[in-house]
């Protein structure tokens, strides 16, 4: 007569108790999770017109000296508007400002002072709320800002239809580049040339 193996019954004490632990990390991690910052801010992006041409024409040594020259510019406007850099990339800048009027003004004087050197400058604007990583804005207003900057032309500092809202009564005059569809950004953006500046403009303390 054949003797059955009686298997022992499986039990979902384990499993359960696994799940239950699991689910509780996760609803304490949840509840732990910290927002990250925001701030709102004004970005500004500026690149020099035809660097790769002018390096060549000019070679290393000299384009080197000519580009300190431009950062010290830049810097120094940077410095009397209130500017923060945030990053500089070979020829080009990021900077944030808390305010939209001493950012137009700054990149307008920077176009001007680098001028004089014999340098052109395009220069984008836009501002909204950026989260903030590793102590750096960042996120679409960051991303929104550098593709206005892609649409300037030589010379031109432009903004978005954000900037020149923000600046009704400014002393800062606008001239309509129309709506534009910029790369990666799922909405058209407006587009205006901040073209003349109030001459009693005082820098930010």
């Amino acid at each position: 007569m054949s003797t059955l193996t009686q298997q022992p019954q499986t039990s979902l004490d384990g499993d359960d108790a696994i799940l239950a632990e699991l689910r509780r990390l996760v609803e304490s991690a949840a509840r732990d999770a910290v927002e990250p910052e925001r701030v709102r801010a004004t970005v500004l992006f500026t690149d020099i017109v035809g660097s790769t041409e002018r390096a060549v024409s000019l070679g290393d040594r000299r384009w080197a000296r000519l580009l300190a020259i431009h950062h010290g510019l830049v810097r120094a406007q940077l410095a009397r508007f209130g500017g923060r850099e945030v990053d500089t990339a070979g020829d080009g800048f990021f900077a944030a400002f808390d305010t939209p009027d001493s950012a137009v003004h700054c990149a307008r004087a920077i176009a001007d002072s680098v001028r004089q050197i014999g340098i052109e400058i395009r220069a984008g604007l836009h501002a909204g709320e950026c989260q903030v990583v590793d102590g750096k804005p960042a996120g679409i207003t960051v991303h929104t800002g550098a593709r206005v900057a892609r649409a300037a032309r030589a010379g031109e500092v432009l903004v978005s239809g954000t900037v020149r809202d923000l600046l009704p009564g400014s002393g800062i005059e606008f001239e309509c580049r129309g709506c534009a569809r910029l790369r990666g950004l799922p909405e058209d953006v407006r587009l205006f040339a901040a073209s003349r500046l109030r001459a009693d403009r005082r820098p930010s303390a």
